[in-house]
């Protein structure tokens, strides 16, 4: 037979489309040939393909070969498919069974000793299998370091193997003891290694807005003088989150795997994420000739931590505008468009003015009104419209640095956070940051006096209607943090305190 069909994946954002690999073996003059909108890394599969084939002491054929990889109006990159080509040209020139191949998916990477290396993106694509109807039933064939990643997705049938040979002996079955085993893989254990709230000293206000905020997955800005504590809270606000769902840990390994950064050790441990004010807008929402996921993404299900934010370039800020609000992120190039999810926690910490200074005890601030004003603007009204809360980190009294740091710990915090969101999660199935305007209407609505009191704060403090219901959701949450059924004066007045602007607009 002179022909051979095998299935693999590609990758187009979060998704991992199926893509059928054919090779033609034909008479003329001897050469490969590989169509279907393949990139350099495909392309260079040829050599790749060839060195592998003869150091595993098999033939390559001294035939016209034709390597189609289907649809061909799909994007295909990597060394995903040197695999599946090596085995296509084995088997259409007869030197192994084909028989079987319609059970298996193949992706690998080939060195040219034969030697199977890890491969980007196989989680999302084990995950793109499971859940394909057409993928009934296969089993996937790939290499052995990506086992205990692919393994995660449940109930999916892995096939690790370390090299080209292996794989080739597994369909020859010369020997039972010859054939791959499947992967059994072992439950990881969560080991996320995040620092104590316990550590911190001082800061109960902080430490309250920031519980409240874990409680319904709210943003928050903490302003504040240089070292008071804004980035060791963040460090630990990881800690106080709720459990990841098995489809939350799913969601979020699956985007980590498309850069190759996943580790399985740490299997439903929030990601937290903190890239540099250098960034760009592309390092943070993803992009790229062949779109990637950036820092929101890869925080997906976790929390992004933008330190110095008016350090940021304001148009890198901008980008953030529409992911804030949606949880996802489209990049739209010429070529293709990528979908990636982005439903992040967003945190960010920022000092008073340009010196740091502006309101701390010792008055060491020299910054003129206008100095703090420019300062203030480099963040643009809409995209601080769109930060749930923005509290004040105050710095420490002397008395207060010199006292053991003897506060509550993160798992005690984490048990009142998780009572809140299983309340939440009973009464609407979703975080109160989420609820829309008909489901704030009917849960968040407040009593006599605290409508009154909410009234009086919209009024003075000329808030647009996105602020109104950000504030009507952090009292819902407060509330909920209360064991409260109603939102009372009390919860609307805490919320008010949160929700502080810079300066006026």
């Amino acid at each position: 037979m002179s022909l051979a069909i095998l299935k693999s994946r590609a990758l187009s954002g979060m998704h991992a489309p199926e893509v059928a690999v054919e090779v033609h073996l034909a008479n003329g003059l001897p050469g490969m040939t590989i169509v279907g909108l393949p990139e350099t890394e495909v392309k260079e599969a040829r050599d790749r393909v060839r060195a592998a084939i003869q150091n595993s002491r098999f033939e390559f054929p001294a035939r016209r070969m034709t390597v189609n990889l289907a649809p061909a109006d799909l994007p295909k990159e990597s060394g995903r498919f040197d695999l599946p080509i090596a085995l296509g040209i084995l088997a259409a020139s007869g030197q192994i069974p084909s028989d079987t191949f319609s059970q298996y998916e193949f992706a690998g990477e080939l060195s040219l000793s034969g030697e199977l290396r890890p491969i980007r993106g196989a989680l999302a694509m084990t995950y793109a299998m499971q859940q394909s109807g057409a993928a009934l039933g296969r089993s996937f064939i790939l290499p052995r370091a990506n086992a205990d990643e692919a393994a995660l997705v449940t109930d999916a049938a892995i096939f690790p193997a370390g090299s080209l040979l292996d794989v080739c002996a597994h369909f020859a079955a010369i020997a039972p003891e010859t054939r791959l085993s499947r992967h059994k893989p072992d439950t990881p254990l969560v080991q996320a290694g995040y620092p104590d709230f316990a550590d911190v000293k001082g800061q109960q206000q902080a430490k309250r807005a920031l519980e409240v905020a874990a409680a319904g997955n709210h943003s928050v800005l903490m302003v504040g003088p240089p070292g008071t504590g804004k980035t060791m809270l963040a460090s630990r606000f990881a800690g106080i989150l709720p459990p990841m769902t098995d489809e939350e840990a799913l969601e979020s390994a699956a985007v980590q795997s498309l850069t190759g950064g996943f580790d399985v050790s740490r299997w439903k441990a929030r990601p937290y994420r903190a890239p540099h004010h250098t960034a760009s807008g592309v390092a943070l929402v993803g992009g790229g000739g062949t779109p990637r996921p950036g820092e929101i993404s890869l925080a997906h299900c976790g929390v992004l931590f933008l330190d110095e934010l008016p350090e940021f370039e304001r148009k890198v800020l901008e980008v953030l505008r529409e992911p804030l609000e949606s949880g996802h992120i489209t990049i739209s190039r010429a070529a293709r468009q990528a979908d990636f999810p982005a439903r992040f926690q967003l945190l960010a910490a920022m000092n008073p003015c340009p010196c740091g200074y502006l309101g701390h005890h010792a008055g060491k601030c020299r910054c003129t009104p206008d100095n703090v004003a420019r300062y203030q603007d480099r963040i643009s009204g809409p995209m601080l419209d769109r930060i749930d809360m923005q509290i004040q980190v105050g710095a420490l009294s002397q008395d207060e640095l010199m006292l053991q740091a003897d506060g509550e710990s993160s798992s005690v915090i984490a048990q009142r956070v998780r009572r809140a969101f299983e309340v939440q999660y009973a009464r609407q199935n979703k975080p109160n940051s989420q609820l829309t305007p008909k489901e704030i209407d009917r849960h968040c609505k407040p009593d006599l006096s605290g409508e009154q009191l909410l009234r009086s704060a919209m009024t003075r403090l000329n808030w647009s209607a996105r602020a109104y219901h950000r504030v009507l959701k952090l009292a819902r949450t407060i509330a909920d943090l209360g064991d409260s059924k109603s939102v009372t004066q009390a919860h609307v007045a805490e919320a008010i305190q949160y929700r502080r602007a810079l300066r006026e607009r």
